[in-house]
């Protein structure tokens, strides 16, 4: 284990729309605290109904340059965009291990991820067509369709991986000629603030990108605005009602990209030792369990289920756990010490009720005692129906149930109010085959498979949301057909 350090390099994070950077918002401010030292990062500005107002109002006016622009200028200023990232790929991976206690070993990929999306969306500025529909029975008329952007798209995005978020949500939407209006979490707006000022690096106008991060009254006003066409959102399905409630009373379109509990099935033909490692690596490893595609509901099999727990237990064991800033660090800290209490206060009452903890299940003291570090958690004999089964941790604990039969196995693993992922370790094709088409889940991924690659639609159901980010059908969220009909005058 290595010590969390100091607080390393300032933070800074700004308003930013229509060209105007500003340091303070009518929203109040925010201190940010380091989630692995406890201490100030920077007092964030926050804005307002104000703010997101001045910021629609940019983002509409620079919305009749940029949708006229040439697809392939809007190519390749995004192409430049990519560039800058990875210019800039230290300080991003800084800011991460800062803002949200990603590990700047981990840093890179994430980068990389983005980088990622962002070539693959610039490549479909030039692509998007329309449809010719002509009966020979017409008289001659023509009727085409041709795809147009909506206008200003609302762009509200979570905590655990802002960058990669942005990327999925921000960039299809501007190579189909849209501008946005982006409100990152006050949790984590130095990366969304570096991200803006980037686009206009790259050659994107000023306005075309604009950034406010707030709260509640920013998010309401943002999502009310008159001016904002559409929603993409990525966050709890609390939240997600509030803000379906208000698109509804304005008949405004969203996407939303929601949480997660996903189920990681493992059969006895599995490789254990590359199940082992994939379920706590993505499940614990990655950001601290701080994502909504992890497998935290692990079903295993009964006849390897005791081999399974032991192997899932040496494998956690070797994670080493550390300041986020240390390039030996694969764990770092949880978002904040409010979350700690939240998780450790489920797996406490699974505990009460006859679970029982098999690694962790405390929050870390020590040389770790100021910042919010759950330990990697592993808990057995869990209850598919209880609390810890069916709530959203949304960190570092895996709950590990025993299942009989494949039938059961299924079952369980639909038995959730969600439905983004699912994780299959088997050797029998067939048995995966057979799964994969009863799995209630938007991805289902085979021993390993690669998650989110942005050439594939990515998203859920029930829950876990509506609307599909990544592949043909992520940019098509955000343009709409126009049909045209010309009547022969002949």
């Amino acid at each position: 284990m290595t010590t969390p350090g100091s607080p390393g390099t300032e933070l800074s994070a700004h308003l930013r729309f229509g060209g105007i950077v500003l340091d303070q918002g009518s929203g109040g401010s925010y201190d940010h605290i380091d989630p692995a030292t406890g201490h100030l990062n920077a007092v964030v500005p926050l804005g307002g109904r104000e703010e997101i107002d001045r910021a629609a109002k940019s983002a509409a006016a620079a919305f009749v340059e940029w949708s006229s622009w040439a697809p392939t200028a809007r190519r390749e200023a995004l192409l430049r965009l990519s560039q800058l990232i990875t210019e800039h790929e230290d300080e991003f991976v800084t800011i991460a291990a800062r803002e949200n206690g990603t590990p700047v070993a981990t840093g890179p990929r994430l980068c990389e991820i983005a980088r990622d999306w962002i070539g693959y969306y610039a490549g479909w500025a030039d692509k998007l067509e329309g449809q010719v529909s002509r009966s020979f029975a017409s008289g001659g008329e023509l009727t085409y369709s041709q795809p147009e952007p909506f206008g200003v798209i609302g762009v509200i995005i979570t905590w655990n991986v802002p960058l990669i978020s942005l990327c999925m949500k921000a960039v299809p939407a501007l190579a189909a000629g849209n501008t946005v209006l982006i409100k990152p979490s006050e949790l984590t707006p130095f990366t969304p603030d570096l991200f803006a000022r980037l686009c206009v690096e790259a050659g994107i106008p000023e306005g075309v990108v604009n950034c406010v991060p707030g709260n509640a009254e920013a998010g309401d006003a943002l999502v009310a605005h008159p001016l904002v066409q559409k929603i993409t959102f990525t966050g709890g399905p609390a939240t997600a009602r509030k803000i379906m409630a208000t698109c509804a009373a304005n008949l405004k379109p969203s996407v939303m990209e929601l949480g997660g509990k996903s189920a990681s099935v493992i059969f006895p033909d599995a490789d254990l030792d590359i199940a082992a490692k994939n379920t706590v690596y993505l499940g614990l490893g990655a950001l601290s369990g701080q994502g909504c595609l992890i497998g935290s509901r692990v079903l295993v099999h009964e006849s390897v289920y005791d081999e399974v727990v032991a192997k899932l237990i040496a494998t956690a064991e070797q994670l080493t756990i550390g300041n986020p800033t240390d390039p030996a660090t694969r764990f770092g800290p949880v978002i904040n010490s409010v979350a700690c209490e939240r998780i450790l206060g489920i797996v406490e009452r699974a505990a009460r009720d006859g679970a029982h903890i098999a690694l962790g299940g405390e929050r870390l003291g020590g040389e770790f005692a100021g910042g919010s570090y759950v330990a990697p958690t592993i808990v057995t004999g869990v209850d598919p129906t209880s609390e810890l089964a069916q709530t959203e941790l949304f960190g570092p604990v895996l709950s590990v149930i025993r299942f009989s039969e494949e039938d059961e196995a299924l079952e369980i693993a639909n038995g959730t109010a969600f439905g983004l992922a699912a994780y299959l370790h088997t050797r029998d094709i067939t048995r995966a085959l057979r799964m994969v088409d009863k799995l209630e889940a938007g991805s289902v991924y085979v021993n390993g498979a690669k998650t989110t690659p942005a050439h594939s639609p990515f998203g859920g159901r029930g829950e876990s949301g509506f609307g599909r980010e990544g592949g043909r059908v992520g940019i098509d969220e955000f343009v709409r057909p126009k049909t045209v009909s010309i009547a022969s005058l002949a």
